[in-house]
């Protein structure tokens, strides 16, 4: 898999990894390295562009939610839990762009669409930061 960090600029800034390739065992700990990395940086806001992710594995979907945790925010862990339990919960900081048929499909199976806004484009998610 390949990873492209790029800089966006809406109300606040966003960093975009672009990826290209299967999310699976083979790459997950590639992004979760890469994107811990960013936010030891001070990255604030993560947007996850999938559009050249023509699938994506289990050890992909555990990779989302351990970044999903690392950009959690400050919010408190109990309303957090409540948020996910009651699907009210968006994340704020970490969110998903075009995903493609196949990889929108295992995020509904797995209810990750729940939690993670996904855009169809650019400027949209970037601005819903």
């Amino acid at each position: 898999m390949d990873i492209k960090a790029t800089k966006e600029q809406g109300k606040v800034s966003v960093t975009v990894l672009r990826l290209s390739g299967n999310l699976d065992v083979e790459s997950y700990e590639k992004l979760i390295a890469e994107a811990e990395a960013l936010k030891a940086a001070g990255t604030l806001n993560l947007l996850l562009d999938l559009k050249e992710v023509p699938y994506i594995s289990s050890s992909g979907l555990r990779a989302l939610n351990i970044i999903f945790k690392a950009y959690k925010g400050d919010e408190k862990e109990e309303a957090l839990s409540k948020g996910l339990r009651d699907g009210t919960y968006k994340s704020a900081h970490f969110k998903l762009l075009s995903p493609s048929k196949t990889v929108m499909e295992g995020l509904k199976i797995t209810g990750f669409d729940m939690f993670l806004e996904i855009h169809k484009n650019l400027k949209d998610a970037v601005n819903s930061f």
